[in-house]
């Protein structure tokens, strides 16, 4: 299922994507005598029951009923699946070898594969939807930087997850785009360079886990204006959700709808010889295969 957080008439509204349709689940089951879930931390909180339940209400309704459910995915806005996290995203660094290699080249880490995940993270201010602004302030910032990443959105309560058990845990997947400031790392610490306002372009959907065949094996591309920055697959992620899942649940508990930004791929800016930036009026496209494509236009403040 694609799932979509949308806004529509003021009002922000919880869907399922199908082709160009958006049928709105609320509607949906007010019109088969059904209460479901108004957003989607309540639907995550309701578990994969209520999800199946919605399935076959969809599966089961006439073609009268998602029709007068439905309605065309241009006429609304499409907000951040998640617009508001109750906590802070967990953003993975260093995930993929040759990632490693050229942050290495070109800035204060180590060109030695981490040993450990490599943890930070990034407040519930950064999110933002597909089509918004990228806010850039250049007093703080001028080496604007990308990062096409896989996100895991979390199912459920976990505290020392065997990564055999991890998948259990996993409600969806989405795509993310890491911002970062690379001159606004301090000390080492990444969070200013991270955690600025707008700085995690999040959607367009969160598609089910069940969607998804083998998340170790999809495609992850990104462009700004048109130009092919980043192409790569998850298959090359040092750290596999498994072990992912495993690592952060022994560090602290994994909640229901905690999101988990999985690492980008080469291909950044800050690893281009020449490096290079984003601006004023650049459009950034991050794109994961089987999710979609999010779009976003950078804006000086």
């Amino acid at each position: 299922m694609k799932l979509l957080t949308y806004e529509i008439n003021n009002a922000q509204k919880l869907g399922i994507l199908i082709n160009d349709t958006v049928v709105d689940i609320e509607t949906l089951g007010f019109k088969s005598n059904e209460t479901f879930p108004k957003t989607m931390l309540d639907l995550i909180d309701a578990g994969f029951e209520e999800v199946a339940k919605i399935q076959h209400i969809l599966d089961s309704s006439s073609e009268n009923v998602i029709a007068s459910s439905s309605l065309p995915l241009s006429e609304v806005i499409v907000l951040a699946p998640i617009p508001k996290p109750r906590k802070n995203i967990i953003g993975i660094g260093l995930n993929y070898t040759e990632h490693v290699a050229e942050s290495a080249r070109t800035l204060d880490t180590s060109n030695e594969l981490p040993q450990k995940p490599v943890i930070f993270s990034k407040p519930p201010t950064t999110v933002t939807a597909t089509n918004t602004e990228i806010l850039h302030n250049p007093k703080l910032t001028q080496q604007l930087d990308w990062e096409v990443e896989l996100a895991v959105v979390i199912s459920k309560k976990g505290k020392y997850v065997p990564k055999e058990d991890a998948m259990d845990y996993v409600f969806g997947y989405t795509v993310i785009n890491d911002v970062s400031a690379r001159d606004c790392r301090r000390a080492g610490q990444w969070i200013v360079s991270k955690g600025q306002d707008t700085f995690a372009p999040m959607g367009p959907v969160l598609v089910t886990k069940d969607e998804i065949e083998n998340p170790h094996n999809l495609n992850l591309s990104l462009t700004v204006n048109g130009v092919e920055k980043q192409n790569s697959n998850t298959k090359f992620m040092l750290f596999n959700i498994n072990e992912l899942i495993e690592d952060l649940s022994t560090v602290f508990t994994l909640e229901a709808g905690d999101i988990i930004a999985t690492g980008t791929p080469a291909g950044v800016g800050a690893g281009r010889n020449p490096q290079e930036w984003m601006w004023n009026g650049d459009v950034v496209e991050a794109t994961v295969e089987g999710i979609g494509t999010i779009r976003n236009t950078v804006k000086e403040i």
